[in-house]
């Protein structure tokens, strides 16, 4: 079973590395320090005893107590007179104490090995012959004690240095990693909630900090990461909410037109058995129902544009034409609902539209607005050319939508109707991006305002002939 691998934070994999360096540089500069200074001491107490030895060589005074001691006070060595022929101490600067710890054998060793100790001191060991009248022979005892003191002495200020070094770099070190791991950290967190699907808001703090450094364009590349995220998540689940909603549509439309089929059969049966004395129609009820299914049948074609991609090309469409058919498919339930339809001044503007679909649209609009007005109510067909664009306008007088749904009206199945389903403002606005325009309302002084707007390319001029319905 494979084990959890090991965390090592940032701090750790920074500091320590830069602090184990430090310490080897500084002990690595401490240890060739020490080596270089104990070789010139070493080197300076053997010259120092080459220089005695050929000063007492060249002097013709005997070595005696006074003169021995001179030269003790002058170099900081010790002398002996030493008898090799009769293995005889003579004179000497040795304290008493460690004279009495000095044998023949002894200074013969350290006469021959260049080293010795004495009463527990260790000394380097020179041997020179005096030149006086009767030539002696001085061991010259430099104390070791003194190259160690040499070795400090030159040691001790790199130590300082290398101290004071790190007590200053080691707690900046930290302090300056701990900052970055903290900002790393806080990636680090924000890359976990952007996997975990929170994406799409941007942290206050990389709000609040300009991209400074690499650190700073890590954060922006991730929030930038995040919106595009949250962007392609929109566009999955809007693009899976139209194929549902053309699913259903489609499913909805097929019913529907069957039913309207039978309706309309049912009438043209009902008009051929019952001529009467008045006509087919006396009192205008079957022509107010068939009105009713051309609503219906509009609905119809609507739907039918969200279930299935249109097949029928682009025409040029008179605009007030457009209008008229609106207003005459929509007046049957004005008259039921109490309100008041009329059309704007005639514009003479003309498009290339897919006819179907824009008056379906239309008439979702129309009959929105006629639900929202109310009995006593007024509904306005318009249209107008306002700079690049065409607007297909139906302003009525209600309230407005509620402040619940502004903002998600236009989605499939939003409604704040009893009984709606929320498909209208779906239609409309899948034809308006069907031809490259755009759904948007507005309140006005005369009530709400829901227009079409066209870009400039399906726009015609108006002396071209309008096409027929």
């Amino acid at each position: 079973m494979d084990s959890a691998p090991r965390y090592l934070s940032l701090t750790r994999q920074l500091v320590w590395p830069v602090v184990g360096l430090l310490l080897a540089a500084v002990l690595a500069n401490v240890g060739f320090s020490a080596w270089l200074t104990a070789r010139r001491s070493a080197l300076a107490a053997r010259a120092a005893r080459e220089q005695v030895g050929d000063t007492l060589a060249a002097s013709r005074v005997s070595p005696t107590a006074p003169v021995l001691e001179s030269l003790r006070r002058l170099t900081g060595n010790h002398f002996v007179v030493w008898s090799e022929d009769d293995r005889r101490i003579g004179v000497s600067t040795l304290p008493a104490e460690e004279l009495r710890g000095v044998d023949a054998d002894g200074l013969a060793a350290a006469s021959r090995d260049g080293r010795g100790t004495f009463a527990g001191r260790a000394y380097r060991v020179g041997a020179v012959r005096s030149g006086g009248v009767r030539p002696e022979t001085v061991l010259v005892l430099t104390p070791d004690r003194s190259v160690l003191a040499s070795t400090l002495e030159a040691v001790w200020p790199v130590l300082a240095v290398a101290a004071t070094t790190l007590a200053v770099l080691v707690p900046l070190g930290v302090r300056a990693t701990q900052r970055l791991a903290r900002r790393i950290g806080a990636v680090e967190q924000r890359v976990g909630r952007i996997a975990q699907g929170e994406f799409g808001t941007q942290s206050a703090s990389a709000a609040a900090a300009a991209p400074s450094d690499e650190l700073g364009r890590l954060e922006a590349g991730v929030e930038r990461m995040s919106g595009r995220l949250a962007e392609l998540r929109e566009s999955l689940v809007a693009g899976e909410r139209q194929r549902l909603l053309g699913q259903l549509a489609a499913g909805f439309a097929h019913e529907l037109r069957n039913a309207v089929t039978g309706a309309r059969l049912a009438i043209d049966l009902h008009r051929r058995r019952c001529p009467g004395a008045g006509g087919p129609d006396p009192d205008g009820s079957l022509g107010v129902a068939t009105k009713q299914l051309d609503i219906l049948e509009e609905e119809v074609r609507g739907l039918l544009a969200l279930g299935k991609p249109a097949t029928a090309a682009a025409a040029p469409l008179g605009v007030d034409r457009l209008l008229a058919e609106v207003r005459d498919l929509t007046a049957p339930r004005c008259v039921h609902a109490g309100v008041r339809l009329d059309c704007g001044t005639p514009c003479g503007l003309s498009v290339v539209a897919r006819h179907d679909a824009l008056r379906a649209a239309l008439v979702n609009l129309a009959l929105n607005g006629i639900d929202a007005a109310g009995r006593g109510g007024s509904v306005i067909l318009s249209a107008a050319a306002r700079g690049p664009q065409v607007e297909l306008a139906v302003t009525d007088s209600g309230p407005g939508p509620a402040e619940s749904v502004r903002d998600s009206m236009q989605d499939p199945f939003v409604t704040t109707k009893p009984e709606g389903i929320g498909l209208g403002l779906a239609v409309a606005r899948a034809v308006a991006e069907e031809h490259g325009g755009t759904l948007a309302w507005s309140r006005t002084e005369c009530g709400t305002r829901f227009a079409i707007s066209l870009p400039a390319r399906t726009l015609e001029t108006g002396s071209r002939t309008p096409a027929t319905a």
